[in-house]
């Protein structure tokens, strides 16, 4: 899937989803689907080690992504300062994810979010409005 440019409309997530023909269970979610493994979307914030990107896109550049079988990359955005990323991945599980970031984590800081969409969110709630 491309990745949208920064002056592209910005797409909901279950838009993202639908482009891939992905389905998730929430997150941290064990719920198999579609007869598969469940998948759990991550948003993962990268910040760059001094604030620098270069080291971090000429290693994209040369390696790319490097994210191992199960782990999916799904959208990104970057700050204006070019300083921070926020990553939305799909795994089949954390130790995916874990090995991806063993790759990138000598030039990014990694915070890790299990987070469902707003649609799910807003299913969970609906009984305690």
């Amino acid at each position: 899937m491309p990745v949208p440019k920064a002056d592209a409309p910005v797409h909901s997530v279950r838009a993202l989803l639908a482009e891939r023909g992905g389905q998730f269970g929430e997150a941290g979610s064990s719920t198999s689907v579609g007869g598969g493994m469940a998948k759990t979307l991550y948003m993962v914030v990268e910040n760059f080690r001094n604030g620098d990107a270069v080291p971090v896109y000429r290693r994209l550049r040369d390696c790319g992504r490097m994210a191992p079988p199960g782990l999916t990359y799904v959208g990104s955005w970057v700050d204006q300062n070019l300083e921070r990323c926020y990553q939305l991945m799909e795994a089949q599980s954390r130790d995916r994810l874990d090995q991806w970031i063993a790759s990138w984590s000598d030039i990014v800081d990694f915070e890790v979010h299990p987070v469902i969409t707003s649609e799910e969110a807003a299913e969970k709630i609906a009984l305690r409005l």
